[in-house]
């Protein structure tokens, strides 16, 4: 194995775990999450020669979430009119929630479209800056505080009595 592949190797391992968790809350779908993990993954190794020689490790980081993103909402719009949603549960408990409040905002997350979802789940989730969502999905920082907004009072109203779940998020 040579060292290229020996170093990706090495950032597929410490970032595949974050990069699940971020699908997963985006998706709602383990399966679908693994898959979206998994080509984002796979794209990047396709390039990670190019990719290690003009990137510093928290740009490699950014580049392997707007990977994510776009797969994620590109497969989106090609599934939008055969998609079945079913509630599943999750296979681990966020150290942060408990199982039953994990689930409520999974659910909820789950009733938000997928653009919107990606902005609450990359500013509150994975706490990037107006800018770097702005970035990632290709929308003016304005856009992003707009959907933002909306995203905040639709899940206001989808929680109901359980809206203190955004304060933990």
């Amino acid at each position: 194995m040579d060292d290229a592949a020996l170093d990706f190797e090495e950032f597929a391992s410490t970032r595949a775990r974050r990069l699940f968790h971020v699908a997963h809350l985006m998706c709602g779908d383990w399966h679908q999450a693994q898959d979206l993990v998994q080509t984002t993954l796979a794209k990047m190794y396709a390039v990670w020669p190019r990719l290690r020689r003009g990137q510093d490790e928290p740009g490699l980081d950014a580049y392997a979430r707007k990977v994510l993103l776009r797969y994620y909402l590109s497969h989106r719009r090609l599934r939008r009119t055969t998609e079945l949603v079913i509630a599943d549960l999750p296979d681990s408990p966020s150290p942060a929630l408990g199982p039953e409040l994990r689930l409520t905002l999974t659910e909820a997350l789950r009733r938000l479209p997928p653009r919107n979802r990606a902005v609450v789940v990359l500013r509150y989730l994975e706490d990037r800056s107006i800018e770097e969502v702005a970035d990632l999905l290709d929308l003016s920082p304005a856009a992003v505080k707009s959907l933002n907004t909306r995203s905040l009072a639709k899940l206001r109203g989808i929680l109901g009595e359980d809206r203190e779940l955004l304060f933990l998020v």
